[in-house]
């Protein structure tokens, strides 16, 4: 289980960056560390309503991250082309992670493995990492979700003190 204090897990996947970037890039977290702080914002699927919401909230926030050079990703199993018409629809402007073949949520241990009793899916969770690679806030859902309102803004002062 990747905790608080521990060196963020590597990976590399597809981004998917919505109508703007109809072709896909390539991430690797690596490449991203000491640019600032990195949330990992974990979401089950895109087009369900709370992960709509939360990414939502995150993109509508997204300006309070952008101050603290920090940058923040969205991701899910979901394939990058069904992120970019989702990121579309909903006007989400937070970039999203392909996480297709199930590498990042294992090696976080945010594997929700019973989404409508049926599916593997990322388990809600934030993860901040600070710019030498270290989670220094970690967040996985238990129960129902939170109130994204307030939630963002706490993962906001998390990111503020790891850019410290």
């Amino acid at each position: 289980m990747v905790d608080v204090g521990d060196e963020a897990p590597d990976f590399a996947v597809p981004l998917a960056g919505g109508a703007a970037y109809n072709d896909l890039d390539d991430f690797r977290l690596s490449d991203r560390i000491g640019d600032g702080p990195v949330v990992l914002a974990f979401y089950p699927a895109a087009f369900t309503g709370g992960c709509t919401e939360e990414m939502c909230t995150f993109s509508d926030r997204l300006s309070d991250f952008e101050a603290l050079d920090a940058d923040v990703y969205g991701i899910s199993v979901d394939l990058p082309f069904a992120q970019n018409v989702w990121m579309e629809t909903e006007d989400i402007d937070v970039p999203m992670l392909s996480d297709w073949d199930h590498e990042v949520i294992r090696k976080y241990d945010v594997v929700y493995g019973d989404m409508y009793d049926r599916i593997e899916v990322a388990q809600r969770s934030v993860f901040v990492i600070d710019d030498d690679g270290i989670v220094t806030y970690r967040w996985v859902r238990e129960g129902e979700n939170p109130d994204f309102e307030t939630f963002v803004p706490e993962v906001r002062d998390a990111v503020a003190a790891a850019a410290e």
